[in-house]
C-alpha cells in the first residue's frame, strides 16, 4: 500500500528532532522536504542524508493556497509511484502547517496512507521561554490568516511566519483595529537557536524591525492580563 510518512524538523534546533524523526529520515528511501530554508536541514546535510525539495514549487505557484495543494497532490502521486516516502515539515507536522492538513484531507480520497508522526513545534519552546500555559487559552494564527480575527481574543495570541516586512505592515494595521498603537507585543525571532531573540516592542514598530524573516513570530497577551 502506497504510504507518506510525515516527520517534523523541529523549531530550528537540530536536538529537538525527535529520535523517531531522525530515524525515519535517515531510513527513508525517498525524502522529500517541503522547504530547504530551515536552519536544522544542515543537520540532514552533515549527516550526508539525501532529499528532494519543494522549493521550486514556491516561483510557480499564484498563491500560497495553490502551491500548499500542488504539493500535496505531487506527493499523493509519488506516493503511488514509489509505494513509501517520508514528507518532512519545519516544525511540527500539524502547527501551522497546512500543506499537512491539505495531504490528510486529500489523501482520504485515494488509497495513499498518511502517517503523521508527532514532533516538536517552536510553540513549546515559546511556552518555556515566556511562562505560558496554554490551558489558560490561546489562539494561534499564521500572518496571512490574520484578517480571520474579526474581535480581540479573550486569550493570548500567536501570530507565526511573519515573514517579510509588507506581512508585518498588514499585521501591525488589522491588529491596531484590536489593541492600542502602543501596545506592547513580545517578537521572537530564531526561537531556539544560538542569535535567539524575543523582545518587548510597541504594536506601531512591528513593520521596522530589522530581522523580519520567516522564523518571525509574535505573542501578545490578552487586554485584560497585566505585564510580568
Amino acid at each position: 500500500m502506497a504510504k507518506i510518512i510525515v516527520v517534523g524538523l523541529g523549531p530550528g534546533h537540530a536536538g529537538l528532532i525527535t529520535r523517531e524523526s531522525w530515524d525515519l529520515m535517515q531510513q527513508a528511501e525517498h525524502l522529500i522536504l517541503r522547504t530547504k530554508i530551515h536552519p536544522t536541514v544542515a543537520a540532514l546535510d552533515e549527516a550526508a542524508l539525501t532529499y528532494s525539495t519543494y522549493d521550486g514549487f514556491y516561483e510557480e505557484a499564484a498563491d500560497f493556497e495553490a502551491l500548499y495543494r500542488s504539493i500535496a497532490a505531487d506527493l499523493l502521486q509519488k506516493a503511488r509511484e514509489w509505494g513509501t516516502l517520508v514528507y518532512v515539515v519545519p516544525g511540527s507536522p500539524l502547527v501551522a502547517e497546512r500543506t499537512v492538513v491539505l495531504l490528510r484531507d486529500m489523501g482520504k480520497e485515494t488509497d495513499v496512507e498518511v502517517d503523521i508522526r508527532p514532533g516538536m513545534s517552536f510553540v513549546e519552546v515559546m511556552y518555556t521561554r515566556l511562562g505560558i500555559d496554554p490551558v489558560e487559552g490561546l489562539t494561534i494564527l499564521d500572518a496571512l490568516d490574520i484578517e480571520t480575527l474579526k474581535e480581540t481574543p479573550a486569550q493570548s495570541l500567536i501570530i507565526t511566519q511573519v515573514y517579510s516586512q509588507p506581512i508585518a505592515s498588514d499585521a501591525k494595521l488589522m491588529l491596531m483595529d484590536l489593541y492600542p498603537d502602543e501596545y506592547e507585543i513580545t517578537y521572537i525571532h530564531n526561537l531556539a537557536m544560538e542569535d535567539e531573540s524575543i523582545r518587548q516592542i510597541p504594536l506601531f514598530e512591528l513593520d521596522r524591525q530589522p530581522d523580519l524573516d520567516h522564523l518571525t513570530s509574535l505573542y501578545i497577551r490578552p487586554l485584560s492580563a497585566k505585564k510580568a
